[in-house]
């Protein structure tokens, strides 16, 4: 039995009791009209935004039999208040908002959206690599301030994008669009390094031949180019700190687009003051919304986001419905199309 089946059969009793009955459903982060009609169609809805009424969340908890949102931390304590609750349906890929443990230890069904945001996040991270390497930012802001400069020295040049090296933290299937842009696109050697090689004959065959594996440590000494696309466990929580700076190449550009706390902030604007980077573009960050107070904010050397990787009309839509889908299906009990399993923590 999977999963996903056994964490019906344990909730039998409930489903049973209430087949014939519409349930209740907190819609916990703005959600297209449309799909919000979807939910209310067959269940009752309660539009509650946490951030900014955080007791009636509380309040509404109790009752409820499933949740759909992001970007708020659902923690054991909160789950606790909410007795009957069967599904939480993100929208969002990540899921280290969540709290696994507590989610699997209740049979509660953790659905997300992979698959549709992949080529729009792969196309942020790539256009942040351009403008980070071309420091497009910095100088759109020269000419805002009415100072376009009279002549280009050497400090104010960029560096080439094409043809140089770029080197991959992570190679699921973001990391595999990120590299199609850059190997297909722009004549880049790309690196890449994970636990195990990539069977790209099957799963990319578009860029079989043009990646190569590599050990940690030969990837960052050879790249010109290093992004981050972990996914947060315990494992690589901070795993890009002193060491791993210190061992890119000289001169070379820090890029992350998966999750902020895999990087030690610290160890980074080290490495950037020092010289030994040249930049990073920031899309993610340890805390968000980035505070006033991080020095990640206004250095020379970085270029931050705020954490737009999947920020598009089309994108936003597509990742509401597929989060709509799996709500419905799981609360019918119906298999959702992209169950997360919480065991694996």
């Amino acid at each position: 039995m999977d999963k996903c089946s056994q964490a019906r059969a344990a909730r039998a009793p409930v489903l049973s009791a209430t087949r014939n009955l519409m349930k209740n459903v907190i819609v916990f982060k703005a959600l297209p009209a449309d799909q919000i009609e979807r939910i209310r169609a067959e269940h009752h809805v309660v539009l509650v935004d946490p951030k900014i009424a955080l007791e009636d969340f509380h309040r509404a908890l109790p009752e409820a039999h499933g949740l759909i949102g992001a970007s708020y931390p659902l923690t054991a304590e909160l789950l606790a208040k909410a007795s009957r609750l069967e599904v939480v349906s993100s929208a969002s890929v990540g899921v280290d908002n969540y709290d696994l443990a507590e989610l699997h230890r209740r049979s509660i069904l953790l659905c997300h959206t992979p698959g549709v945001l992949d080529e729009t996040v792969a196309d942020t991270v790539f256009g942040l690599l351009v403008a980070t390497s071309r420091r497009f930012v910095e100088m759109s802001n020269l000419v805002r301030e009415g100072k376009w400069p009279q002549e280009f020295g050497d400090d104010l040049l960029g560096v080439d994008v094409h043809g140089r090296t770029l080197g991959m933290i992570g190679f699921g299937r973001i990391g595999q669009a990120i590299a199609r842009r850059a190997a297909l696109g722009f004549r880049m050697n790309v690196l890449y390094h994970t636990r195990h090689a990539v069977d790209l004959d099957n799963d990319a065959p578009e860029l079989a031949g043009k990646e190569t594996h590599a050990v940690l440590h030969e990837l960052l000494a050879k790249s010109d180019f290093v992004v981050g696309m972990l996914s947060l466990t315990d494992a690589t929580r901070g795993m890009m700190g002193t060491d791993f700076f210190g061992a890119m190449k000289p001169g070379a550009i820090f890029i992350n687009g998966g999750r902020g706390a895999t990087v030690c902030e610290d160890a980074l604007l080290s490495a950037l003051s020092s010289g030994r980077l040249r930049a990073a573009g920031l899309d993610v960050f340890a805390k968000e919304p980035l505070g006033l107070e991080s020095p990640l904010r206004t250095h020379a050397r970085v270029t931050p986001l705020p954490h737009i990787g999947s920020a598009t009309i089309e994108t936003r839509r597509a990742m509401a419905v597929l989060a709509t889908n799996n709500l419905l299906q799981a609360l019918s009990g119906v298999r959702p199309a992209t169950c997360y399993d919480t065991a694996n923590v």
